[in-house]
């Protein structure tokens, strides 16, 4: 019988600083915990027949953000456009566009309690999916160990010198996996798109369908960070420059491995696809081998290529511009990352503890 791939998400995590205590604590124990702060690829023009929203939410989910949008303004679901899922516990502030016909006065009187229109400037399209430079930061972990902050700085060096399992976080899967299990379902034609409630059912079909792409990467992951190859450029590697994205199978592992040591360059997992680069020798036996252990063929992903069409993602990520520091309330961290890495993905060398993630 084959290993659940819905219960393997919730295992063990192996660290890259395992050797460092940590600090204990408690993540969002408080929406203001946790600020998130959207770094755009790009800013509105000022011209165009799209309205782009610069717009602060708490404690909503991306989901109820977009649902409460469409409704308040008038249009679709489908017609609103967000560059990245945000946290839900969490204060986060981001871009959403809105079609042609919604004035700036009509979002200019849509505020709650919860949500708020910070500003709105016209842009010539409309917002998509991966329009996003990175996310910047603000979290305070309450409750931490007694020698906290000097266990975090001691951390934080080697986080910033040796980077961090660049995991999707637990709260990508839904509640008790909820999300998951249905990809799941759809990928292996147990259920169909159309038992989805026709307001929910592309976002939601495609939002389930990519959490299994993320449980089998983090599947990649976790074996390659158990057996300590993480900092290692194995035979087949599928490498990653840093500066451009652009990808490359090693067949040079002396080579390519000092290109890592200088960061030049970094190993990749898979996001299984009909256009996924596929890795070579080694590597790519490796991946087949998880695919193999949750019985999932190849060709079940050929049949949602739209959804799936499939990528590269690095195993490992570094912050950018950490600082640590204590306040009353426990240890303050601020950093910046990279679009699609998780913050709590990162906080977890800190912590070392699972309650990171809040399952939202």
């Amino acid at each position: 019988m084959a290993e659940s791939l819905a219960d393997s998400v919730n295992g063990a995590v192996t660290y890259t600083t395992a050797d460092l205590p940590g600090i204990g604590g408690v993540l969002k124990h408080e929406p203001e915990d946790f600020v998130v702060e959207e770094i755009p690829t790009y800013e509105p023009s000022g011209e165009g027949e799209h309205l782009f929203l610069w717009v602060e939410k708490q404690d909503v989910a991306a989901e109820q953000l977009v649902g409460y949008l469409s409704k308040a303004l008038g249009v679709g679901r489908n017609s609103i456009g967000v560059a990245g899922l945000k946290d839900r516990r969490a204060v986060t502030r981001q871009y959403v566009s809105v079609p042609a016909g919604v004035e700036e006065k009509a979002a200019a009187g849509i505020d709650t309690h919860d949500i708020r229109v910070l500003k709105a400037v016209r842009h010539r399209n409309k917002l998509h999916t991966g329009h996003l430079q990175g996310n910047r930061f603000e979290i305070v972990v309450r409750n931490v160990s007694e020698d906290a902050l000097a266990r975090a700085q001691a951390i934080g060096e080697e986080v910033s010198r040796k980077g961090f399992p660049n995991r999707f976080g637990t709260q990508r899967f839904g509640r008790e996996n909820e999300t998951l299990k249905l990809g799941l379902a759809l990928l292996q034609g147990k259920k169909s798109p159309h038992e989805i409630a026709p307001g929910r059912r592309k976002f939601l079909s495609r939002l389930a369908l990519t959490a299994v792409q993320s449980a089998l990467f983090n599947a990649v992951l976790d074996a390659r960070a158990a057996d300590g190859t993480l900092q290692t450029v194995l035979p087949g590697d599928v490498m990653q420059k840093v500066t451009s994205g652009g990808c490359f199978v090693s067949t040079e592992k002396d080579v390519d491995q000092a290109r890592f040591d200088r960061r030049e360059i970094v190993p990749t997992g898979p996001l299984f696809g009909v256009k996924m680069k596929p890795a070579g020798g080694e590597v790519a036996e490796r991946e087949q081998q998880v695919l193999d252990r949750f019985e999932l063929p190849a060709q079940q992903f050929a049949a949602v290529r739209r959804q799936l069409p499939g990528a590269r993602r690095a195993l490992l990520a570094w912050p950018k511009d950490l600082e640590i520091d204590e306040v009353p309330e426990g240890i303050r961290f601020r950093f910046a990352l990279s679009s699609g890495v998780y913050a709590t993905a990162m906080l977890r060398e800190f912590m070392k503890s699972e309650a990171t993630d809040d399952g939202s």
